[in-house]
């Protein structure tokens, strides 16, 4: 019973920090005249890979390397059959601005770059290092590119849908309310992510799964839940654009960042069937999105019970 509290929980603080982040970096990016593609990519991706990057670590401090290294897999296989799919079932999703042209490349790239540095079995030091330089690299590019590119239309629509109240009476008032909102959700993410993850891992102890396979599933869809609940308020709020590049974002944040950090902290041996099966499906799913935001620049609600189908399919091959 106290674990399956935990669970509860851990989805309350999850649904109250999500309202804020997207609250909070809608305002920021409106104040520093940044496109929501760009919020969604850095500033709404990092806050809610938190909660990935918490696990990860403490996973691998503790020598569970299975488990860290397949919460970072399994989020970024979860965020896009899952969130993706589930989003697209509630709205479906335009897809706007760079998503197809750069976004989407770089999360392969990403996929691909994981898939590779695991082959020998480690993820070092000194590979941790290349990781977090991309990451570096891309934010750079992002931001400098979007400050350069944002039209004056979509700064205009974006001003027009921000909520009020947190855009405060002056600028340093409005720079305080949504920096507060953003440091609050991301705090409520990942108190709430730990607090599910505590109670799922407790209640899958229960019934002897190792920590690879609760590490792929139990642990990667509790620290997605963030960028569940993330996706579907932006749809909700009309914000396709941040609810697709937070996706995009947060793999890769969890590639680069996640994976990187907790390398760089402690190497990481990588199980042996990890590399075989499931980095496999993670590169499978991410060139599977190409064709479906391609077509007619859109997800539908088909195409995301397509993509959660894949999913179910992909639970039924580690679980079985």
């Amino acid at each position: 019973m106290t674990d399956w509290f935990l669970i509860f929980i851990g989805l309350t603080l999850l649904l109250a920090g999500g309202e804020a982040m997207v609250r909070g970096a809608s305002g920021i990016g409106l104040l520093a005249r940044l496109s929501p593609s760009v919020v969604g990519l850095t500033i709404v991706a990092a806050g809610t890979s938190m909660p990935e990057l918490v696990v990860s670590l403490q996973a691998a401090s503790e020598g569970l390397h299975g488990m860290a290294l397949g919460n970072i897999v399994g989020s970024n296989v979860f965020n896009i059959g899952v969130v993706l799919g589930l989003t697209a079932l509630l709205r479906p999703l335009t897809i706007h601005g760079n998503s197809v042209k750069f976004e989407w490349p770089v999360m392969l790239l990403a996929a691909c770059l994981l898939h590779l540095l695991v082959r020998d079995s480690q993820l070092d030091r000194l590979e941790a290092g290349f990781l977090l330089s991309a990451l570096l690299a891309f934010i750079a590019y992002v931001v400098w590119v979007a400050r350069k590119n944002t039209s004056e239309m979509e700064r205009q629509e974006f001003s027009e849908g921000m909520p009020n109240s947190l855009l405060g009476s002056s600028g340093g008032k409005a720079w305080t309310y949504n920096i507060a909102a953003v440091i609050v959700g991301a705090a409520l993410l990942a108190f709430g992510s730990d607090t599910m993850v505590r109670g799922a891992v407790g209640v899958a102890t229960a019934f002897e799964i190792s920590p690879t396979v609760i590490g792929l599933t139990i642990v990667a869809g509790g620290t997605s839940t963030p960028e569940l609940v993330t996706s579907l308020v932006a749809a909700w709020k009309g914000k396709d654009d941040m609810a697709v590049t937070n996706v995009l974002g947060s793999n890769i944040f969890n590639v680069f960042g996640i994976a990187g950090a907790t390398a760089l902290v402690e190497p990481i041996p990588v199980p042996e069937l990890l590399f075989q099966r499931d980095t496999w499906w993670m590169l499978g799913l991410s060139a599977l999105l190409f064709p479906l935001m391609r077509s007619g620049m859109r997800i539908t609600r088909v195409e995301g019970a397509v993509l959660l189908l894949v999913f179910g399919g992909y639970l039924v091959v580690i679980l079985r």
